[in-house]
């Protein structure tokens, strides 16, 4: 007798990744009982599990199972051991991230609306991170009632009160963030997305944990693997398939009214061209059938490069930290900026992670400075290795290809040099283990910066929105990816381009955003 296959279950939506974004759409839309929701994340539950949890944690979780640990490809000008950690597990990079908190800068998302992406100004957005937060910094434009807990950084590491004083001598003074002015040169105590117990209030954390027993109109499944989206007759997205937890079998679920992409920058591209909506002659070279030709589709990759700078310290550093990277500095490297070009993180531990196979001393006593370059230059892609959606995509940011990039990043170096020289650091700084003073010149600095930088791994772009019109652009202002009809991407991928600052509560906001233009049709 022939087999019987059992019916495809169907829900209003499906989101296809349970990330920063896409706890955020689950939650909002399933607060109407009379609207179904299914969840598709590819990585385990975070209830319950202190490694993910607990927010001091977070540095074990690179390279490790609840981490996609993507290569980058050859870089021309760049760290060719370095690795993109994604979160593979439910909350995304919320619930694998060190949970530094910022709104974005208004002159961030009013470049957006500029750009094409029209209802994403600073005007429409603000409101949504006083929605998602409570926050414990004064000021009448913060939330107080949202389900992301925001707090400030308690001053607790004398070693980072020695930093601030140091800055302050050196003409960076110690500014508060997120007070809704745009910070071009300051430092302080980071706010963190963390409860007042160390528990990191991710979006799975803060949006999904109060109601996931509670809603019978939400069905969260995790382990399970997006394959590729499901397209009906018009072009209109019907679902997906995804392989089951036992990595054999493959089922599938269907949405009435859309699906919602939320996998990041890298996986959300990935899917997409699986699905055949991408680059078409990439496409047809990986011998995937070509639904949309959208050259926008894995392009336009943007990041935070960091270079690092450590000193072994003379007294002992702190053994209990928040997230131990508790402090910012902002500084602007050519006069007429609106936004800072130039972001520290300060890191109350070692970061030999890319120095010491380069043949770098290291300590179990340090500290370090790591400069970012907050608007680089440079960009990427993201393309499929082959149609297999088990093989890992091939990531290629194209690190310091932009001019710029290598100025400014040479520029962090020594601005953090001159910044740990002041007399409030003399009793913390020992000799400089990386690079070291023999670096001086600024090929000298470049040459280490490229053999050693890091990524705050913060990828954007990828499918970014813009205008209806523009071809560059996979996603109109709704955040709609044209060419077919009932899908749509909301994650860091949608950024037209990488906001100057850490971006996770903006990722929320996104999601808080798509949920509103789903429920408004």
């Amino acid at each position: 007798m022939p087999a019987v296959s059992s019916p495809v279950p169907e829900y209003d939506y499906v989101v296809v990744g349970g990330g920063t974004a896409g706890a955020v759409i689950a939650a909002r839309l399933s607060e109407d009982p009379g609207v179904s929701v299914c969840v598709l994340e590819a990585g385990p539950s975070d209830v319950g599990d202190e490694s993910i949890l607990r927010l001091d944690r977070w540095m074990a979780l690179l390279e490790s199972g609840y981490d996609w640990d993507y290569p980058v490809e050859p870089q021309e000008n760049g760290n060719d051991f370095l690795r993109h950690a994604r979160a593979k597990v439910l909350g995304g990079c919320s619930s694998h991230n060190s949970c530094i908190a910022f709104w974005a800068p208004a002159e961030d998302l009013d470049e957006w609306a500029a750009m094409g992406a029209t209802g994403w100004g600073a005007e429409d957005c603000f409101p949504l991170y006083r929605r998602l937060e409570s926050n414990d910094a004064p000021g009448g434009h913060h939330g107080r009632s949202g389900p992301v807990t925001i707090r400030t950084i308690p001053p607790n590491d004398p070693c980072g009160r020695a930093l601030l004083a140091a800055c302050a001598s050196a003409g960076i003074a110690t500014t508060p963030f997120n007070s809704g002015t745009t910070v071009l040169r300051g430092a302080n105590w980071f706010q963190i997305n963390s409860r007042a117990d160390g528990t990191r209030s991710s979006a799975s954390v803060s949006y999904l944990h109060p109601v996931v027993d509670s809603r019978a109109n939400l069905d969260i499944r995790t382990g399970v693997q997006a394959k590729r989206l499901l397209f009906g007759e018009g072009g209109r997205c019907e679902g997906a398939e995804f392989l089951l937890p036992d990595g054999l079998r493959t089922a599938a679920v269907r949405a009435r009214r859309e699906v919602i992409v939320s996998c990041g920058a890298i996986d959300s591209p990935k899917l997409l061209m699986l699905s055949g909506i991408g680059p078409a002659a990439h496409l047809r070279q990986t011998g995937v059938e070509v639904r949309v030709d959208s050259p926008g589709v894995g392009s336009h990759l943007q990041d935070h490069p960091e270079g690092v700078i450590m000193w072994e310290a003379k007294q002992p550093m702190v053994s209990a930290s928040t997230q131990w990277w508790e402090i910012g500095v902002f500084a602007d490297t050519e006069p007429g900026l609106d936004r800072p070009d130039l972001m520290f993180h300060y890191g109350s531990v070692p970061f030999d992670l890319n120095t010491y196979r380069r043949g770098y001393p290291t300590s179990d006593n340090a500290f370090c400075l790591t400069p970012n370059v907050t608007r680089a230059r440079s960009r990427g892609t993201v393309r499929l290795r082959t149609r297999d959606f088990r093989d890992k995509p091939r990531v290629d940011p194209r690190y310091f290809t932009d001019e710029h990039d290598i100025r400014v990043m040479t520029r962090g170096m020594r601005l953090a040099r001159e910044i740990v020289a002041q007399t409030p650091m003399a009793e913390w700084a020992g000799r400089e283990l990386a690079p070291g003073p023999a670096h001086r010149t600024d090929d000298e600095l470049f040459s280490y910066i490229r053999q050693t930088h890091n990524t705050v791994y913060h990828p954007a772009g990828t499918v970014r929105m813009g205008a209806a019109d523009d071809s560059g652009s996979p996603l109109d202002p709704e955040l709609r990816v044209k060419g077919v009809r009932g899908l749509r991407v909301a994650d860091a991928s949608v950024m037209p381009t990488l906001t100057t600052v850490n971006p996770c509560i903006t990722t929320m906001m996104i999601g808080e955003r798509c949920a509103d233009l789903i429920k408004a049709g």
